[in-house]
C-alpha cells in the first residue's frame, strides 16, 4: 500500500509538472497579439532614433548605428508641444467625464426604471451606436459656426457629451445590480441623483473606468473633428500639431514624424498603467 500510494503520489507530481511545463492556447495566443501590438511600435520607437539618411539606405533595420535624439529636439522646437498636450489632453478628459456623468442617468433610467416607450428609447440607443460622427459633421459645423463657437473648446467638446456605448455598457452593468439596493436606498430617503451618483457609481467603478478609458483613447487621438472645427492655433489639438511635421515639398522626414507619434502616444500609455486593473476587471465583469 505504502508503494502504491508512492507511486500515485510520484505519478501526481510527474502530472503537475508536466502541466506546469506545457503552455496553455490562451498564453500563446496572448503572447502573439501583444507581439503584434508590440513590434509596430518598437519599430516606431527605433526609426524615431535614426537620423534620415540612414532610414532611406536601411529603413527595416532592427536597430540604429548611431543612435540620436535630435529627431525629438526638432519636434519641441517646431511645436509647442506643451501647449498642444494640454489641451488634447483637457478635451479628452472632460469629454470622458460627461459622458459618464450623462452616460449614469441614462443607463439608469434604461435599466431599472419603468416608462412608456422604455423599448424604444433602448434601440434609438443602440442604433446610435451605427452612425460615425462624420455622418453628422456638416450639420454639427453650421450649427456651431451660426453661434461662433468653432475655434473653441466647446466645439471640440459638446457634440460627444452624450456618448450610446457608454449608455450601452452603464445599462448592461446595471442590470447585474439587485433591485434590493435601490429600494433600501429609496426607504432611507435617498433621492435618485444621490443613488446614481453615490450609491451605484461607486459599484459600477470597473465599468466607468472603461468607458473613460475608450472615450480618452478615441478622442485623445481625434484628427477628423479637430481638423473640421479649428482653423487656427487657438484650441489646435497635438494630432493636428503632429500632422504639421510633414513639410511639403521637402519629402517626409520619418524621423520627425516617428519621434512626433511617440511623444502623442506617451500619455495613453501611461493612463494605461495607471488603470489597467480597472479596466482588465470591468472587461471580466468584475465589481
Amino acid at each position: 500500500m505504502a508503494l502504491a500510494a508512492s507511486g500515485h503520489a510520484g505519478d501526481g507530481r510527474v502530472t503537475g509538472a508536466s502541466s506546469r511545463r506545457a503552455p496553455s492556447w490562451a498564453t500563446v495566443l496572448a503572447l502573439v497579439a501583444a507581439a503584434v501590438w508590440v513590434l509596430p511600435y518598437a519599430w516606431m520607437v527605433v526609426t524615431s532614433l535614426k537620423p534620415l539618411d540612414e532610414i532611406a539606405r536601411d529603413p527595416t533595420a532592427p536597430l540604429p548605428a548611431r543612435p540620436q535624439l535630435d529627431a525629438y529636439r526638432e519636434v519641441f522646437a517646431q511645436l509647442p508641444v506643451a501647449r498642444y498636450t494640454l489641451v488634447t489632453v483637457a478635451v479628452a478628459v472632460a469629454i470622458g467625464l460627461l459622458q459618464i456623468a450623462l452616460a449614469l442617468p441614462a443607463g439608469y433610467a434604461l435599466a431599472k426604471l419603468r416608462f412608456v416607450g422604455k423599448k424604444t428609447a433602448f434601440g434609438l440607443v443602440v442604433a446610435c451606436l451605427l452612425v460615425p460622427p462624420q455622418v453628422t459633421f456638416v450639420s454639427v459645423f453650421l450649427m456651431f459656426a451660426k453661434v461662433s463657437l468653432t475655434n473653441t473648446f466647446g466645439a471640440l467638446v459638446l457634440p460627444f457629451a452624450a456618448s450610446a456605448l457608454g449608455t450601452f455598457l452603464v445599462r448592461q452593468a446595471l442590470l447585474s445590480v439587485p433591485d434590493e439596493i435601490i429600494e433600501a436606498a429609496r426607504l432611507d430617503g435617498a433621492s435618485e441623483l444621490t443613488i446614481i451618483y453615490r450609491i451605484l457609481a461607486p459599484l459600477l467603478r470597473p465599468t466607468l473606468v472603461s468607458v473613460f478609458l475608450v472615450s480618452f483613447v478615441y478622442h485623445y487621438s481625434d484628427y477628423f473633428w479637430p481638423l473640421v472645427m479649428t482653423t487656427d492655433d487657438t484650441v489646435r489639438t497635438l494630432p493636428l500639431g503632429i500632422a504639421l511635421l510633414k513639410e511639403p515639398g521637402s519629402g517626409v522626414r520619418w524621423h520627425v514624424v516617428m519621434a512626433g507619434n511617440v511623444i502623442l502616444s506617451l500619455p495613453v500609455l501611461a493612463l494605461f498603467a495607471i488603470a489597467q486593473r480597472h479596466l482588465i476587471r470591468g472587461v471580466a465583469g468584475r465589481a
